[in-house]
């Protein structure tokens, strides 16, 4: 008892060495501190509150530009246009349906480039309008402009594109009036080589476009200041060859594998300095296999890939595969194709050709040169 006393007299009697000014100090600063503390919280409460209202908005808009670009038919999709799906002829009856192309103007003038002078051009495409196109449901029809140009090489029949435009998509419409213009610069040389490619497409934001004919103009006759008007039927849609690719197949049958070796690519010389890649798809008994990428690239006229791809082929080996090679710009949006090469058995003739030498050739590659198509 005496013991518990004396701890508390202890206690009672023990003070802090600090005077009440001390005191007072310590704990205003104290109070600081808390409040210091409340308001950080405070503002990284506010923070986090905006940032998630910027998500939220971000993701609002992400959807409304996917909304818009589904309808405008800019939408890259994830499925890859087949060569073989649009080459084929559509529904559409060629012959009755009609192009008209309002104006195709070309307007001199002079360039000053440092001491240099060189007289170009302005080439206007206007009054886009369409006739007798087939209807179906809620789809639309849109028209896609290449501005294409002969290339001197010693791959026959070279083209390059120079410009590259779309159309506004117009719905459920079988005389459709897009009211877009163009515009491109040339030189009065480059205008005589290049030719203006109007491709009719069948807009379906479900699935592929489908091309409904095409019209082709020959610019050589078009004269500086002056217009001219074209009215002419849809014809069949052609590929234009805007390079080649250098390919090897080799059929591994006891690993039911096939490798798919992408070598070398040639093209026209670019245009921009965005790097390009290649996709390849493989195709056996109309089952598609997922899709692989190579490494990007540079763009060069001659682009070194030396990758080598395996892909499963089922067993007995089906020897109607399809592979399709396609060589894309890098961060581009939509996807913008540079050109497609198809090998398979139900293809052109030196596609053919080569899956024929790799039948013969089993466990052995087989390199061949395939043109690029656009």
């Amino acid at each position: 008892m005496t013991e518990d006393s004396s701890i508390s007299l202890t206690l009672h009697s023990l003070q802090l060495p600090f005077s009440n000014i001390w005191k007072y100090g310590i704990l205003a600063i104290a109070i600081l501190l808390l409040l210091v503390a409340l308001t950080i919280l405070a503002c990284q409460v506010c923070q986090l509150q905006k940032r998630h209202r910027a998500r939220k908005k971000k993701k609002y808009h992400s959807e409304d530009r996917v909304r818009i670009k589904a309808e405008n038919g800019f939408w890259g999709k994830k499925m890859p246009p087949l060569l073989l799906d649009t080459s084929k002829p559509s529904n559409a009856d060629f012959k009755a349906s009609t192009l008209m192309l309002g104006k195709v103007e070309s307007h001199p003038y002079l360039q000053k480039p440092h001491r240099v002078k060189r007289e170009r051009c302005e080439l206007l495409v206007s009054g886009l309008e369409a006739w007798g196109l087939p209807g179906h449901g809620n789809t639309g029809s849109a028209v896609q402009v290449r501005l294409l140009q002969e290339v001197p090489s010693s791959i026959p029949g070279l083209q390059c594109v120079v410009q590259e435009w779309r159309s506004r998509v117009v719905k459920s419409c079988s005389r459709p009036t897009f009211g877009d213009h163009f515009v491109c610069s040339l030189r009065d040389a480059e205008v005589e080589k290049s030719t203006l490619k109007l491709e009719v497409q069948r807009f379906d934001k479900y699935s592929r476009n489908a091309a409904l004919g095409e019209v082709r103009v020959a610019l050589r006759e078009l004269k500086a200041s002056r217009s001219l008007a074209v009215c002419a039927e849809l014809q069949k849609t052609t590929k234009d060859i805007v390079g080649e690719v250098l390919v090897s197949l080799k059929c591994l049958p006891i690993s039911q594998r096939i490798e798919v070796g992408l070598l070398k690519a040639k093209t026209t010389p670019p245009r921009s300095t965005a790097d390009v890649y290649a996709r390849i798809d493989v195709s056996c008994r109309r089952h598609r296999q997922k899709h692989q990428k190579s490494r990007p690239r540079a763009h060069t006229p001659l682009i070194i890939f030396n990758e080598t791809f395996l892909f499963h082929m089922p067993e007995p080996p089906e020897w109607d595969c399809t592979v399709l090679v396609s060589i894309y710009q890098v961060g581009s949006d939509p996807r913008h194709l540079i050109g497609q090469a198809t090998v398979g058995k139900s293809r052109v003739r030196e596609a053919s050709d080569h899956w024929d030498l790799v039948k013969k050739s089993i466990q052995q590659p087989v390199a061949k040169w395939h043109p690029l198509l656009i």
